[in-house]
């Protein structure tokens, strides 16, 4: 065994890893997170508009 089949081997075993992290990510179960992930920005001007809100309450009473 020489130094190019050790490297055969490695790329073998790094392909499977990123084929195999592709397969985790877009798989059925993690479809909830990956939406849930997708809203993020969204959800952030939701609470700016809330913390902005909060602050005119207080700045009333």
């Amino acid at each position: 065994m020489d130094i190019n089949d050790l490297r055969g081997i490695h790329t073998f075993l790094v392909m499977a890893v990123f084929l195999g992290i592709i397969w985790w990510a877009y798989s059925a179960h993690r479809k909830k997170a990956n939406e849930e992930a997708a809203h993020l920005p969204f959800d952030d001007d939701d609470v700016e508009k809330r913390t902005l809100e909060q602050e005119k309450t207080e700045k009333k009473q």
